[in-house]
């Protein structure tokens, strides 16, 4: 009888050291990494930078990311003149983070010559699960003068 009373005493003990150890629900974000000042919880986020200089070319600079889908973000730049230009520039670069460094992930260089604006929009297929952020370079050119700025979003959880 004593056998059979440490038996059952053994089965409940371990039955309430499983229900303690039982998975607990977990959000996603808390799977990956700690979410800091440069994230967001939104599914989107932008960032506009003007001109240092107060120059006489380049007004400001803008970059945006969205999340489209759990696997595809809108990546967005925008490099506005005071006037026209020779010569304006926008470089995009797509970061995403791992182990709590973000890196550049995909980037896209444009120019367009005689123009006050330049502006791209590119839609990225990309893994989930990550934080995605997006890095711009802003320039604009007339004559041998050139102005530039940089733009940087908070990182989104695509998921």
């Amino acid at each position: 009888m004593k056998k059979g009373f440490l038996n059952k005493a053994v089965a409940m003990i371990l039955a309430g050291m499983l229900a303690v150890l039982s998975v607990a629900p977990v959000s996603a974000a808390s799977l990956l990494e700690e979410v800091t000042s440069l994230e967001t919880e939104a599914d989107f986020a932008e960032d506009t930078s003007y001109s240092l200089l107060k120059g006489n070319n380049l007004n400001f600079g803008n970059a945006k990311i969205t999340k489209l889908a759990s696997n595809k973000v809108n990546v967005y730049g925008l490099t506005q003149g005071h006037r026209l230009c020779d010569t304006m520039y926008l470089s995009l670069y797509l970061e995403r983070k791992i182990n709590g460094v973000y890196s550049t992930y995909k980037s896209w260089d444009f120019t367009k010559n005689d123009v006050t604006a330049l502006d791209q929009s590119i839609n990225v297929i990309v893994p989930s699960g990550y934080y995605y952020r997006v890095r711009g370079y802003h320039a604009a050119k007339e004559g041998g003068v050139k102005e530039s700025t940089t733009t940087l979003t908070s990182g989104i959880l695509v998921k």
